[in-house]
């Protein structure tokens, strides 16, 4: 399926590194104009930036914390500002930081809580006040399938995950009749850096939980994404989609 978002804005959080990237090039490579935003590994924003040259009058980085609403309010001034407006939000920022519920620091749970569900709603709630004025949207949030799985030692993770498909559940139901879509793409196992610098004891494992008996691509939870911001996906809404070889 050939996908053209020539005449659209995208703004990808997350989007220097991993399936970030992934979900950034696949739009660029689509003709879209993308804003991807990174917290605070600069090296990887530069080398993205540079992979990307080609389309440097179509990619824009912006480095910011999505867990802070002052700052995710100063992003979307500049947005406004700088781009008019934007069509497609994919909320892909995400971190993890695992550990026993016995063990775990409050911080770490906090954390996690604060950037993988927060950062989703205060990106979530500056974007739906422009789309809503135009009438047209589409909210793609990265979620994973933990959140209805649950992994030992990864209990913050899961709950930001299972908070991000209940938010996106609501939220598709406040903006439906303003012709906005707020779906979930859920990546299982995928071939990023996570998967690479696993132990291949834990490789065979992981791997052996897959149906398909082979991790994913970045490239093939991109194709997804791309899909549910697509024009034509209108009547698609509240979804999750699952990208796990039948996990």
């Amino acid at each position: 399926m050939n996908f053209d978002f020539k005449d659209q804005t995208v703004i990808v959080t997350g989007g220097t590194r991993g399936i970030g990237r992934g979900v950034a090039e696949a739009f660029l490579a689509a003709g879209a104009q993308v804003i991807a935003t990174y917290r605070s590994n600069t090296s990887a924003a530069q080398e993205f930036q540079k992979a990307n040259a080609a389309c440097k009058d179509r990619l824009h980085l912006k480095q910011f914390d999505v867990s802070e609403p002052n700052q995710v309010v100063e992003f979307f001034k500049d947005v406004e500002e700088n781009f008019k407006q934007f069509e497609v939000l994919v909320n892909n920022s995400g971190i993890r930081r695992d550990s026993i519920v016995g063990m775990m620091p409050a911080e770490d749970w906090d954390e996690v809580i604060h950037t993988n569900l927060s950062g989703t709603y205060h990106m979530s709630k500056l974007a739906v006040q422009q789309l809503m004025r135009r009438k047209y949207g589409r909210i793609i949030n990265i979620t994973s399938p933990i959140g209805r799985y649950g992994f030992a030692g990864q209990a913050n993770y899961a709950a930001s995950k299972a908070g991000q498909e209940a938010f996106t559940r609501s939220l598709s139901k406040e903006v439906a009749s303003r012709n906005i879509t707020v779906n979930c793409v859920s990546p299982g196992f995928i071939d990023t850096d996570f998967i690479a610098d696993l132990p291949e004891d834990q490789k065979k494992k992981y791997l052996g939980q897959v149906p398909v008996k082979r991790f994913g691509t970045v490239e093939e939870v991109a194709r997804a994404v791309l899909f549910l911001a697509d024009r034509d996906s209108a009547y698609i809404n509240g979804t999750v989609l699952e990208i796990t070889g039948g996990l």
